[in-house]
């Protein structure tokens, strides 16, 4: 006891002298004299820490002697601090408050008087002063605290102060750090030191219970804070302060690189202190503003790289330059996203700027994918970024908080058609819509009528697609339901030819080993397409894209139709089984439906375009499915509707080795016997009166089945050479168009089936065939449009001369008919009719037994002319090309499209984009009629016109004649089974017979009702 009296005497006669001195030299040392005292009282600290409060003047430093004063202040204060004593916070506090802000005025005159060598020393003494008020004021948000001290009410204006003007001085510190030459990495060193203690203070202080009293209290005292506001619950206004000075430290650290660690301490502080609050700062924080500042500073940083790389770069960007620039900018969306989980509402209050973000994100990318010395640029923005931006968009879009019809206009709000339609005005390959400084110009008002943005937005909805497991499942559902914005923006030209033609970088392997691989942009579509199709086929989105793709199995424009397929091709092969053959049913049904509509040799025919989904349906699934379709639609049926759906599905490519055996052999045998019996009853004059579009169909049949058909040649090839000659014939005679129509039709089917029987070759017809076949294509003008249309199947049946013999003399006419058709077929100039020709003359040339390949290529080929002009013709162009082509030497490394490419692409998306107008202007007028027109079926009734008794008893006998003959067919089958075949060629005949009559029956039968 004799000792503590006479320590606390020793600082009381300390301190007495003290006051009493006036030099300030002998006042320092005195002060540093207190440092050596061992006090422990709690009262002793509190007495010495009020007159260290007291002895730190405020008015302004006059020169070194000052400074030297408060250092010795803060050296014998820190003594205490760092030993640990507590129950002193308060004064801790307020002495550190106090020296913050005497050294921030002091900071501003030393960085204005700097240049002035008599001030070197003060300085010197200042920044070391400085060092020692941070580490305290550090020490003393860590120092150990009684939890009943928080219940002092004037603690808490305390601490606010307290953190408020650390957290200022230290801005002051940060916005100069260039100033402060040697001494900058120490004071940067020391400031995250105190920003971490304020932060942990803030953390730990904030959840004593102690402070549970004052919002379970409803009669405590209002607590007045620094603002002059009356706080129920102090730790709101404490946590509210410390996150706003953070905000603020953070914002100036993000304008210099060399921050970056006060950069990363300040933005993590805000999103501890954000994450450990329930809710209550809401109301008197506006979260909202700090996802702004961070959504800025990332644009900020974005706009930066814009404008430096638009610039003509002589090198490409390395992979360090692209690390430093985007590193920051994901920092910021991490952050920006873990604060809009924490606070979903507030997120939203400003989703317009969220939306803008990720779009200019998504564009910027796209920019950078199209400049080769930004492409490493690329692959970095979309490791970093990609996944951040899609995170920052799903905190706005998956939370509970959210109401589904404010999703649905976010998702209004990005995928919008308004302004993205082409304009005249704009750059023609395309390079407008990706030009980086654009981008950045755009506000949230501009962005929905705006251009500059229609890839970008495309880009992101992939990326949305690739990234939907994440999503819940109303947004799946959402996102289903934009599926037609990607196709009409499809449709779009300048989408069109990007889609196409431009490069993007995928990240394949793990996440410590990622690889970029630059895929198609259209390939890239396809595969989130089918990422997005698993990740909605466990939710409720399933059904409603099934739908959306069953409705656009008829899509009209090219490329949306090949996604649907696509898709659904991708459905068949992974699907459940009851998935898949449900989708057969479906779509077998509408087959039935449309059979009738339309003609089978118009490709464009809904008959044909279903005929066409279901093949490659078919060729995507198992055998049973194909033998699903066979039995749904063909059957045992031998009816007109059967025939149809038969013929169009074999002229769609339906290969008949994916039925079993069992149906395969049917279907075979079908063939054969139409086949045959079209052949037999084939009357060359009779052409002109056919008008069915069915007319033929036999022969349509064999020729689309047989690379899939195993057929005995022997059985048909004399039929074969019969029918090719009489078709020949017929159009040498007849000069009548209808029969020119039809011949040229059977003309093409025909040499088709000659191209698959290799063995016809060697017959003796076969000169006789090649000298009518140069009468017909080599005599006729050039424009003959039914001649153009057989050409393609000509090119196949001339690739067979390899496998006949053939004299190279010049009196030879079978080898000078060969040498004038692929003259003709090699002049041509259309692209196909060139590929086709010189893979006819490949097929040729690597068979045949000439030598003097040279006498069948015309001086004027095709390929022979330049490429630049057209007009200089050079026999080693050919030569050249032709070499290529059988080499395959035209496969480029990578896809890298010209201009002229780009350009071309964009007419060929005018013409698509026109048909689908006029597509649907078509639909829509017919709609209008149908909704126009009303049936009064009483006077249409009275209005119609009674049959001749005559054609009604003609009608009536046909039908009995048809029943008798249909009777003793089944009598022939059951007594003589050995006439299968005449019995099948008359059952043929029989059947073709009886839809005749049952359509004239209807006719009859409703013309006399």
């Amino acid at each position: 006891m004799a000792g503590e009296a006479s320590s606390n005497e020793v600082l009381r006669r300390a301190v007495e002298a003290i006051k009493s001195s006036d030099v300030v030299e002998s006042r320092t040392e005195l002060i540093s004299g207190l440092g050596d005292l061992v006090i422990s009282k709690k009262c002793d600290i509190c007495f010495l820490f009020e007159n260290l409060i007291a002895f730190w003047e405020d008015f302004t430093c006059l020169d070194v002697s000052q400074c030297t004063l408060n250092k010795s202040i803060v050296q014998v204060a820190s003594n205490y601090v760092v030993s640990g004593k507590s129950g002193v916070l308060s004064l801790f506090l307020v002495l550190g408050t106090k020296a913050s802000l005497w050294s921030r005025k002091h900071f501003k005159m030393t960085i204005m008087s700097m240049e002035d060598s008599h001030e070197e020393e003060h300085s010197k003494v200042f920044y070391q002063l400085l060092l020692d008020v941070l580490n305290f004021s550090a020490a003393s948000f860590s120092a150990p605290t009684d939890s009943y001290a928080f219940e002092e009410n004037n603690l808490v204006g305390i601490v606010e102060n307290s953190i408020l003007e650390q957290l200022a001085l230290m801005k002051d510190l940060l916005e100069h750090i260039t100033r402060l030459e040697s001494y900058g990495s120490e004071v940067l060193k020391v400031s995250q030191l105190v920003i971490d203690s304020i932060i942990r203070f803030c953390g730990e202080q904030c959840q004593a219970k102690s402070w549970d009293s004052f919002s379970k209290n409803p009669d405590k005292e209002g607590i007045m804070d620094c603002e002059g506001t009356i706080s129920v619950n102090p730790i709101i206004n404490i946590r509210k302060y410390a996150i706003q000075r953070l905000c603020e430290l953070g914002t100036v650290a993000a304008k210099g690189g060399h921050l970056v660690s006060i950069l990363n301490t300040s933005w993590k502080g805000v999103v501890t202190l954000l994450q450990q609050d329930n809710g209550s700062l809401e109301a008197v924080l506006d979260v909202s503003d700090i996802i702004l500042k961070l959504i800025s500073l990332a644009n900020h940083s974005l706009r930066s790289a814009a404008e430096s790389w638009s610039s003509s770069l002589k090198e490409p960007i390395s992979v360090a330059v692209a690390r430093r620039t985007f590193v920051p900018v994901k920092f910021y969306l991490v952050n920006a996203v873990k604060i809009s989980s924490f606070c979903p509402t507030q997120a939203f209050l400003v989703h317009r700027e969220i939306i803008l973000c990720v779009m200019m994100i998504s564009s910027f990318r796209v920019s950078l994918s199209t400049e080769t010395n930004l492409k490493i640029a690329s692959e970095v923005s979309s490791e970093l970024l990609e996944q951040m931006s899609m995170s920052l968009l799903y905190s706005i879009l998956n939370p509970d908080e959210v109401e589904e019809q404010m999703k649905f206009e976010i998702m209004d709000r990005l995928f919008t058609s308004e302004g993205c339609h082409s304009s005249s005005q704009e750059d023609p390959c395309g390079h407008n819509i990706m030009q980086m400084e654009k981008i950045f110009s755009l506000t949230c008002d501009s962005i929905s009528c705006t251009k500059t943005l229609i890839l970008g937005r495309v880009l992101l909805f992939m990326c949305l697609l690739r990234s939907s497991i994440d999503a819940e499942e109303n947004v799946k559902i959402v996102i289903t339901r934009k599926l037609g914005w990607l196709f009409n923006m499809l449709i779009d030209e300048e989408v069109y030819a990007c889609i196409l033609s431009m490069q993007i970088p995928l990240s394949h392997g793990t996440k410590q080993k990622t690889q970029f691989v630059w895929e198609p942009m259209f390939l890239s579509l396809l595969e989130s397409l089918k990422t997005f199709m698993i990740a909605a086929s466990s939710s409720l989105a399933w059904g409603e894209l099934v739908s959306f793709l069953l409705d656009n199995i008829f899509h009209p424009h090219l490329l949306c139709w090949e996604i649907v397929m696509e898709l659904l091709c991708f459905l068949m092969r992974y699907a459940e089984k009851n998935v898949a053959s449900s989708l057969i049913d479906k779509l077998c049904s509408c087959f039935k439906s449309v059979a009738c509509l339309g003609s089978i040799l118009d490709p464009n025919s809904a008959v044909r375009k279903i005929a066409r989904s279901i093949s490659m349906l078919v060729k995507c699934g198992a055998q049973p499915v194909a033998d699903r379709v066979h039995s749904s639609l063909i059957g045992g049926d031998r009816s007109q509707l059967s025939s149809v759906m038969l013929v169009a599905l074999l002229m769609e490519g339906f290969s008949l080795q994916l039925l079993s055996d069992n149906f395969r052999e049917i279907v075979r045998k079908r063939i054969i016997t139409d086949y045959c019996g079209f052949i037999e009853t084939f009357h060359g004059k009779l052409l002109g009166a056919c008008g069915s579009s069915l007319f033929g169909a036999p022969v349509f049949a064999l020729s689309a089945s047989l690379p899939s058909l195993q057929v005995n040649e022997s059985g048909i090839d004399k039929k074969t050479l019969q029918f090719l000659f009489a078709i020949l014939g017929t159009l040498s005679e007849s000069s009548d168009t209808r029969v020119s129509y039809n011949c040229h039709r059977l003309l093409a089917e025909t040499l088709g089936i000659f191209s698959h029987m290799n063995g016809l070759y060697k017959s003796n017809e076969m000169e006789a065939i090649i000298l009518q076949l140069h009468k017909l294509f080599i005599s006729k003008a050039a424009s003959d449009t039914q001649q153009q249309r057989s050409k393609a199947e000509l090119a196949l049946f001339m690739a067979g001369f390899g496998h006949m013999d053939m004299s190279e003399t010049e009196e030879c006419k079978k080898g000078s008919a060969v040498c004038g058709l692929y003259h003709m077929l090699l002049r041509e100039r259309h692209w196909a009719l060139i590929h086709l020709a010189i893979a006819s003359f490949g097929y040729f040339a690597a068979r045949s037994s000439c030598n003097q390949l040279w006498r069948f290529v015309p001086d004027n080929a095709a390929l022979s002319y330049d490429i630049l002009g057209g007009y200089e013709v050079s026999e080693e162009r050919f030569m050249c090309e032709f070499k290529a082509f059988l080499e395959k030497e035209r496969a480029l490394p990578e896809l890298a499209p010209s201009s002229e490419q780009i350009l071309l692409l964009q007419e060929e998306a005018a013409l698509l984009k026109e048909a689908v107008r006029k597509k649907i202007q078509t639909l829509e007028t017919e709609e209008m009629d149908c909704e126009v027109v009303e049936i009064d079926h009483e006077q249409l009734s009275s209005k119609r016109r009674k049959m001749p008794d005559g054609i009604s008893k003609g009608v009536e006998l046909l039908q009995s004649g048809l029943k008798v003959i249909g009777e003793g067919l089944s009598q022939w089958q059951k007594t003589q089974p050995n006439s299968l075949d005449l019995h099948d060629k008359l059952l043929t005949h029989f059947s073709c017979l009886e839809d005749a009559i049952t359509n004239l029956a209807s006719i009859a039968g409703s013309g006399s009702n």
